[in-house]
């Protein structure tokens, strides 16, 4: 993920059993969490599947009618309009509804979520959620500069037989004629497997379906955002899919970034041109995946709110249950180089969601990258780490096809692309493939707090 433009906060004053909302922490930057208006119900496990009674519950408590259900949508797919008009919209697979009503009738649902025998869980008001962009593309004259420059040092600081002096300040690993170095350390490159069968939902902004790099793949594409389609009108999204499902051999005839390169892609567009969605869209891109049997979401994107919320929680947690494991980005709080260890934000801090760190070429903890929380309860942890510092991977073709940046956004595609071939590898889904990737994670000198389970690993 990377930073947003601050903006006011539209705050709501009833939550679960009419407690106030979770507190909307800042960053460290001003920021704060803010809600949309509307509010999100989540259902205890023997509500779920009977959409039926869900519907007479809201109207019943709070006179919400109408509702509109997910499984009366070809694959679920809700239609933005009815997504963001509809009073009440409930996903049958996540238990989850997303309504809009008075003052009363919010009081009234909030009350029925403290009487034990009711089928809600809680209620919670419905957060904005962002993926904000990271470094601005580079420049390809930059880029061959840099590792121009990089080379030269290399050699400079090196015995002539090519040992390496210790300590030595340069880069551990580097983007080479054919490979990323995200590809090299996390050992993508010498897989022998391509994440065939495999279907990876990436829920971002939505894809360039016209990039010359995907063409010919199995691409299914949903927009859940009104007005736009799913064409990918801000970049951060064409480069997540790129990094977890890109080509082996960019048609552009540029180095190898993408991980999975025979996975099924789908493309989900949760977040507007402008980076900024809502939970409601982003529930309703997870059960379109589960529905979909996407055995991976990827999810870079958040909520800045410093404490853990059910409207995340459940949801990421039913649809490990079902086999789909959701992959998230960690979030890009922190300023570490000051004493700032930021905190994991929703969705990542869901504890069925895994919760992805961003390292460097040298595999250290990227500055911006987020610490787990230390105080129970409140925050996540994080699982496992990635590369999320200068990551090249695929932009729309308006914006020169290419480009790097950074951002625990970035390190979580090159886990995602790698639970891929994993289940490939060994048919594992859902706990089971989480518990594989963390098995095979490398070791690194840093914290756990920090990095998980290490820098995952591709099978090979």
């Amino acid at each position: 993920m990377a930073r947003r433009r601050k903006s006011k906060t539209d705050r709501t004053d009833v939550t679960s059993a009419g407690n106030p909302p979770p507190p909307a922490s800042g960053s460290g930057d001003g920021a704060e969490g803010e809600t949309t208006g509307r509010f999100i119900v989540v259902f205890k496990d023997p509500a779920v599947s009977d959409a039926a009674s869900v519907k007479k519950v809201l109207n019943k408590v709070a006179g919400i009618r109408g509702v509109a259900v997910a499984d009366d949508y070809p694959e679920s797919a809700v239609s933005p309009e009815d997504l963001a008009k509809v009073e009440g919209l409930y996903f049958g697979k996540l238990g989850i509804a997303v309504v809009s009503g008075e003052e009363e009738a919010v009081q009234a649902l909030a009350t029925a979520a403290a009487d034990t025998d009711s089928p809600i869980m809680v209620i919670e008001p419905e957060y904005k959620a962002y993926a904000l962009q990271g470094l601005t593309p580079v420049a390809n004259e930059y880029l061959r500069g840099y590792r121009e420059a990089v080379n030269h040092l290399y050699d400079q600081l090196t015995h002539a037989d090519g040992a390496v002096i210790e300590e030595m300040p340069f880069a551990v690993f580097q983007d080479t004629a054919q490979f990323t170095w995200g590809l090299q350390a996390t050992r993508a490159h010498t897989s022998r497997f391509s994440g065939q069968g495999v279907r990876v939902a990436v829920l971002d902004t939505g894809m360039d379906l016209r990039h010359p790099d995907f063409a010919g793949r199995a691409i299914t594409s949903r927009s859940f955002i009104l007005g736009q389609g799913v064409q990918d009108g801000n970049g951060h999204g064409t480069h997540c899919i790129g990094t977890s499902c890109g080509p082996k051999q960019p048609a552009s005839a540029v180095r190898r970034y993408g991980v999975a390169h025979g996975a099924a892609i789908f493309a989900g567009k949760v977040l507007s041109n402008q980076g900024s969605g809502s939970t409601g869209g982003i529930v309703a891109g997870i059960e379109w995946a589960v529905v979909n049997r996407c055995q991976i979401v990827s999810m870079s994107l958040g909520a800045n709110v410093n404490q853990k919320i059910q409207q995340y929680e459940v949801p990421t947690q039913r649809a490990l249950n079902l086999g789909t494991l959701v992959i998230a980005a960690a979030g890009n709080n922190a300023r570490r180089s000051v004493g700032n260890f930021g905190f994991v934000t929703p969705p990542a801090n869901a504890d069925a969601a895994m919760a992805v760190a961003a390292l460097d070429e040298q595999l250290k903890v990227a500055d911006f990258s987020a610490r787990s929380s230390t105080v129970a309860g409140v925050g996540g942890k994080i699982n496992i780490a990635a590369p999320g510092v200068r990551v090249f991977s695929s932009l729309p073709v308006g914006s020169g096809k290419h480009g790097t940046l950074s951002g625990t956004s970035m390190a979580t595609p090159h886990v995602a692309g790698i639970a891929a071939l994993w289940c490939q590898a060994t048919q594992a889904k859902g706990a089971a493939l989480w518990a594989k990737l963390q098995q095979s994670a490398r070791a690194l000198a840093s914290p756990a707090a920090d990095v998980g389970s290490g820098l995952v690993q591709a099978p090979q």
